[in-house]
């Protein structure tokens, strides 16, 4: 199969990817097609790329029949560029659309066919993004760039309309740097971090070896472009990842964030949320209404959701295995709070007190079996789940609710405007 095909989408999927179907054969119902960049309606021009025994994926070659939601992309790379998935239509229907797939998951994975409202809690479409990563290469000539769609290949970007002002301010600085060979070769990636108010930053730089004089001349040279810039922290990357172990710090390896009304300490390695502008919104539908005697956070981080709960209730537990999170997480927690340096399964394989709340705020992968079955039998009054990807939450979903849960609300927050990614937030009760 080589030549292009011409198909009608029938609705978009998780991915971001448009759903097609080939015409029926002797075989039975016709093979599914995946196609990027297109809408509901659409008829299209695609060409195949690879085929398997149930569908195929196929580059989208020109729009036949355009949607009328159809709009003109706001940043110069997209289609080019693997970071956003929607840039093509309006904010208004990205998030129609993301409703649609987040309930199409609960049913499908979850035989959850919920009939009340999803709560929508938009975010500004552009420069919402206080996290930024790039790849970097100083031959043959320089260039930062992000991967392009659906490969490995790099794809040199000079802004990045997603991300925040402050952040596109220093990645102008860095190509001027670039340009005028002030950027060591060592250096394969470069990531930034910037606080709530987008008024300082943070650098992580990703390196193949250490070239510490290269690296101590080029922070300097950062700090004097961009008087924003807290700090310089470097890893040694290997084998595609960052080693745990910190190789410097230039300046503050370290900066504060404020959520809702809550300061949190945030080091280099540490996870928080990429939104500058939902992450108290979040905090505040996981606080609200909350207290009582013991609650549990899970995947607790620096304390996102710990901190605030320990004013509402005797005592909290937080549980994280980050090694860098645990430091900040200990650092930012009250008096009422026990830090528990250790994985979720294996905590909850020990013995647990009674909770009264349950926070989960899992990686991609979700809770899994193992942690499904141990909430199910601590049998908290109450689960708050927070998801970034429907079709793992879905999964964790159904034995939860075999298990005595109901699911109380569900809140849609938009944390990645302009991508197909989707944060969902569930209140369960039991």
């Amino acid at each position: 199969m080589s030549s292009p095909m011409l198909l009608t989408i029938e609705k978009l999927i998780y991915g971001g990817d448009g759903l097609s179907r080939l015409p029926a054969d002797e075989k039975g119902k016709g093979k599914a097609v995946f196609v990027p960049f297109v809408l509901e309606g659409e008829q299209v021009e695609a060409s195949p790329v690879e085929e398997k025994p149930g569908f195929v994926r196929a580059h989208l070659e020109r729009v036949v029949a355009p949607s009328p939601l159809r709009s003109d992309p706001p940043c110069p790379y997209y289609q080019r560029c693997g970071g956003c998935h929607y840039q093509h239509t309006s904010y208004e229907h990205q998030l129609e659309i993301k409703q649609a797939v987040l309930r199409e998951n609960l049913s499908r994975f979850a035989k959850v066919d919920w009939p009340g409202e999803i709560t929508v809690h938009a975010s500004p479409p552009l420069h919402y993004r206080n996290r930024t990563r790039l790849q970097v290469r100083t031959k043959p000539e320089f260039m930062l760039a992000y991967y392009r769609h659906d490969s490995r290949e790099l794809l040199p970007v000079e802004q990045c309309p997603i991300s925040s002002e402050l952040i596109n301010t220093a990645i102008a600085e860095i190509w001027k740097l670039g340009r005028a060979s002030g950027v060591p070769g060592a250096i394969r990636e470069i990531e930034f971090f910037a606080n709530d108010t987008d008024s300082q930053f943070q650098a992580e730089l990703y390196l193949a070896d250490d070239a510490s004089s290269e690296i101590a001349s080029f922070c300097e040279a950062l700090s004097n472009a961009l008087p924003q810039l807290a700090g310089v922290s470097t890893f040694r990357k290997q084998h595609g990842e960052r080693d745990s172990q910190l190789l410097g710090i230039a300046g503050e390896s370290e900066l504060v964030y404020t959520a809702g009304s809550i300061a949190y300490r945030v080091s280099a390695g540490s996870f928080f949320q990429t939104n500058r502008f939902l992450t108290g919104k979040m905090v505040e539908l996981v606080v609200a209404g909350r207290s009582g005697k013991v609650a549990l956070d899970l995947y607790a981080g620096v304390g996102l959701f710990a901190v605030p709960l320990a004013k509402a209730f005797e005592r909290m537990i937080a549980v994280e295995a980050s090694p860098s999170s645990i430091a900040d997480l200990k650092h930012n927690a009250p008096r009422n709070v026990r830090v528990v340096r250790e994985t979720i399964d294996r905590f909850l394989a020990g013995p647990t007190a009674p909770t009264d709340l349950v926070v989960v705020d899992p990686p991609r992968a979700g809770l899994g079996e193992k942690v499904t079955r141990a909430l199910v039998k601590l049998a908290a009054p109450r689960i708050t789940y927070v998801s970034c990807d429907p079709s793992t939450l879905a999964r964790d979903l159904k034995p939860l609710l075999a298990g005595g849960y109901r699911i109380e609300q569900i809140h849609l927050l938009d944390l990645f405007p302009q991508t197909f990614h989707i944060e969902t937030l569930v209140q369960l009760v039991r």
